[in-house]
C-alpha cells in the first residue's frame, strides 16, 4: 500500500509541474479533462472551475487538455456556458483524441491544439435510451435506409416489423440530439473560433478581402453538417486527424507536432 501511495504522489507531482509549465507557457489558467461527458458531470464541472477561478492569477484565457470518447451533447452546452462564464478565451489541447461530443466541446474553444497523433471524430451525440447511451446518427441513419427502401417497394418483412415497432418518441429525441449539435456549432464557431478570422487567405478569388458575417455563418454550417454525415465518416469511432482538419474541412489546427517543448 505504501508503494502504492507514493506512485499516486509521484504522478500527481508530476501532473502539476506539467500544469503549472503548461500555464506559464500559455499564460493561462490550466485543467485536464479525462473521460465521459455526462449530466452528473455539471455540479462537479462548476465547482471545478469555480475553484480554479478563485485559487488563479486573474487570467482571462482558460487551457483544457482533453481526453474524451464523448457523451451528451445538451452537457456539453452547459459546461461551456460555465467556462465562458468565468473566461473571455478558451484553448483546447488534444493530446489523444477528443470524439463526438468531445469533438463538440473542443469546437467551441478560441483556438484547438493538436499534433499529428491527435484526433476528433464525427459528431453524433449519445442519447440515453431508458438503458444506455447510444449514438443517435446511426439510428436516423438505418431509419432513412429503410424509408427509402419502401419507397422503392424494396422493404423486406424483417424491415418493415422493425419499422412498425419503433418508438417515434426516441426517434424525434435523437433527431433532435442532431439538430442541437448542429446549432451549437453554427453559434460557437462563428462566435469563437471565427472571431479573429477578419480576411480571406485560402480562397484564390477573396484573398485578402474582408470575411463577412454572413460567411463566416455559411461556412460553420458546412462543417457541422460534414462532421455529422454518417455517409462521409461510415463509423461513429472515425478518427478524424489534423490534415483532414484543415485540408478538407477547412479548419485552422495550432499543430505543434514539431514543437519538441510543447509536445512534452
Amino acid at each position: 500500500m505504501q508503494i502504492l501511495k507514493e506512485f499516486d504522489d509521484k504522478v500527481r507531482q508530476i501532473a502539476r509541474e506539467g500544469i503549472v509549465a503548461l500555464e506559464e507557457h500559455l499564460d493561462a489558467d490550466a485543467a485536464f479533462f479525462y473521460g465521459p461527458i455526462y449530466p452528473s458531470l455539471e455540479k462537479i464541472f462548476c465547482d471545478f472551475i469555480e475553484a480554479l477561478k478563485a485559487d488563479g492569477y486573474g487570467r482571462e484565457r482558460l487551457a483544457i487538455v482533453i481526453n474524451s470518447p464523448g457523451g451528451s451533447a445538451e452537457t456539453v452546452e452547459k459546461l461551456v456556458d460555465i467556462i465562458r462564464y468565468h473566461y473571455n478565451e478558451v484553448y483546447f489541447i488534444i493530446p489523444d483524441e477528443a470524439m463526438s461530443a468531445g469533438t463538440i466541446f473542443a469546437l467551441s474553444g478560441d483556438k484547438i491544439f493538436m499534433d499529428y497523433t491527435s484526433s476528433l471524430g464525427p459528431i453524433d451525440p449519445q442519447v440515453y435510451n431508458g438503458k444506455e447511451w447510444v449514438p443517435a446518427l446511426g439510428y436516423l441513419d438505418q431509419v432513412d435506409k429503410m424509408i427509402q427502401k419502401s419507397s422503392l417497394g424494396s422493404l423486406t418483412e424483417a424491415e418493415l416489423l422493425i419499422l412498425q415497432n419503433l418508438d417515434l418518441a426516441m426517434l424525434s429525441l435523437y433527431e433532435q440530439a442532431k439538430n442541437l449539435t448542429i446549432t451549437l456549432l453554427k453559434e460557437w464557431l462563428v462566435k469563437y473560433k471565427f472571431c479573429n478570422w477578419t480576411q480571406h487567405k485560402s480562397n484564390p478569388e477573396k484573398l485578402g478581402q474582408p470575411v463577412t458575417i454572413e460567411e463566416k455563418r455559411a461556412r460553420a454550417e458546412w462543417i457541422a453538417i460534414l462532421l455529422s454525415d454518417n455517409k462521409i465518416w461510415h463509423s461513429h469511432g472515425r478518427k478524424i486527424g489534423v490534415n483532414t482538419l484543415q485540408n478538407y474541412l477547412k479548419l485552422r489546427i495550432e499543430d505543434y507536432s514539431c514543437d519538441t517543448d510543447f509536445r512534452k
